[in-house]
């Protein structure tokens, strides 16, 4: 899981080296990676390509592009750390939308976590010029929709391959990007292609870690070793882009951890 995190780390990292690349350009690279990538191993291992709740694969597919795109966005925008740390509260919505989509139960005390991390965002913008309500806002929305993939990654886990929902992420997001990309293109320079080619390879890499952990190891655990995820996002931070933080951000950046941490423990 703490190799799944500096791959993941790295991607960010390579995403906001080239602000000059749309974010819905960077996705289509993306995308096109994924989806030869993820094809040839479902084909490798006899695994039927398209699954069998394609309705629900597609709607992942969407809800998880808005999530990705939002993200990318605000990678490009804002302070890396406040980006990173904006998307952790997708599982505060993922439990959320839990309540609707899942019927699962929440307890009355997780409402109060809930509201310690919003806290720690309202505290994130307030006290950081450079994170505007616009960007806090795409931010929230990238974690809202990232909590909806997520619930619909839960209904999908007992009829599809997990290879097979990464397949439909980008089969779905690649027209989509392609079309959008189109209008506003801006084509790559010479390392820019370096850096598309590494955000592909680091996604791929981290997932794969990822999966590998969840498979083997007790997910409650492994779970809240990727909340190290701000850790790098700081130390990469201040050393590729220099950036900084007053006392304040620093403790908005804690409030949506604690926040989010206490409700893993009790749920």
């Amino acid at each position: 899981m703490l190799l799944a995190g500096i791959f993941f780390a790295m991607m960010n990292v390579s995403v906001k080296y080239i602000p000059h690349i749309p974010a819905i350009e960077i996705i289509l690279f993306r995308s096109v990676f994924s989806l030869i990538f993820s094809y040839f191993v479902l084909k490798s291992q006899g695994v039927y390509v398209f699954g069998n709740n394609k309705k629900l694969l597609i709607i992942r597919g969407v809800v998880g592009s808005i999530g990705l795109i939002s993200f990318f966005y605000t990678l490009q925008k804002i302070p890396l750390a406040s980006a990173v740390t904006m998307q952790y509260l997708s599982p505060i919505f993922t439990s959320i939308l839990g309540i609707f989509i899942l019927k699962e139960r929440v307890r009355p005390i997780q409402f109060l976590f809930f509201a310690i991390s919003f806290a720690g965002v309202l505290v994130l913008q307030g006290f950081d010029s450079r994170v505007n309500l616009l960007y806090a806002g795409i931010g929230i929305i990238s974690a809202l929709f990232s909590g909806l993939a997520y619930n619909v990654i839960r209904k999908l886990k007992n009829t599809e391959h997990p290879l097979v929902i990464i397949f439909y992420f980008p089969l779905v997001t690649l027209p989509f990007a392609a079309l959008v990309s189109y209008f506003g293109w801006v084509q790559p320079q010479g390392w820019d292609w370096v850096f598309l080619l590494w955000i592909g390879i680091c996604t791929q890499t981290a997932q794969y870690f990822m999966t590998l952990a969840y498979q083997n190891a007790n997910v409650a655990k492994v779970s809240s070793l990727s909340y190290i995820g701000i850790i790098y996002a700081l130390i990469f931070g201040f050393f590729f882009f220099g950036e900084t933080f007053q006392l304040l951000s620093y403790v908005g950046m804690g409030l949506v951890l604690v926040g989010i941490l206490l409700n893993f423990k009790v749920k």
